[in-house]
């Protein structure tokens, strides 16, 4: 990663992101897509050695604290990374897929998207995470806070007989086509570097598309989907590489 100096901001109160992180985004685990289990049995049996574990949202295909039945059905990922989160640092970034989710996982740092982008510590500099559905507009902010509303998510889980509601938005999932290149998405970056607060280095989900570039200085890094690359990225050669690694 560059490391060019662009000021002597306060860092001492941030996060450090260390040598041998781990980043695993846009996962969408489900019955059919195993890649998430596969890397959280890795760290849990030492293949994959780290202290700091970033999920950068779109984990789980769906997964939200009211859903009786989602929660069910990811029941083997939750509880590696609740075991995973006694022995590392476990930052879970929520995504579109994945919400309201401290009550599923206490002893993890949760951060809803309404607290994207986050600032961390990346070789003294500001480096800003977030899973990447942030600096949208009016009518996607709209959707998202009704979507994550507890109540509303509380009463659908009520009337979720025979988990006829889940299973449908299952279904619906299951069958929609996520792994696709991004046209121009050079300049989709651009817009983004330039809506982000002062930093050095940005690291997001939510695209799919695997791909670092500079701009006005600035090192931006979109992480590969682990279902559609099959890959997750580990911060490593004093944290001047954000190394993609197979599963």
């Amino acid at each position: 990663m560059n490391s060019q100096c662009c000021g002597t901001p306060d860092l001492s109160g941030l996060v450090l992101i260390r040598e041998g992180a781990i980043f695993i985004a846009d996962s969408h685990y489900n019955s059919d897509r195993n890649e998430l289990v596969t890397i959280l049995e890795k760290i849990h049996n030492g293949e994959i050695v780290t202290n700091q574990l970033f999920l950068m949202g779109d984990i789980f295909d769906f997964l939200c604290g009211e859903s009786e039945y989602f929660i069910k059905i990811n029941q083997k990922p939750i509880q590696l990374i609740n075991e995973l989160s006694h022995k590392i640092d476990i930052f879970y970034f929520e995504g579109n897929h994945d919400f309201n989710l401290s009550s599923i996982f206490p002893k993890l740092k949760v951060y809803p998207r309404q607290n994207q982008p986050i600032e961390f510590k990346l070789n003294d500099k500001i480096c800003y995470l977030s899973h990447g559905d942030i600096f949208t507009n009016f009518n996607y902010n709209v959707f998202c806070k009704i979507i994550r509303n507890s109540i509303l998510l509380r009463i659908i889980n009520f009337f979720d007989f025979k988990n006829l509601i889940s299973k449908s938005i299952e279904t619906q999932l299951n069958n929609k086509m996520i792994c696709r290149k991004i046209d121009n998405f050079d300049t989709i970056i651009k817009k983004r570097i330039d809506s982000y607060p002062k930093c050095e280095y940005i690291i997001e989900g939510h695209f799919h598309q695997n791909t670092n570039t500079i701009y006005k200085n600035i090192e931006y890094f979109n992480l590969p989907s682990a279902f559609c690359s099959k890959k997750y990225a580990k911060m490593s050669q004093n944290c001047n590489i954000l190394e993609v690694i197979d599963i």
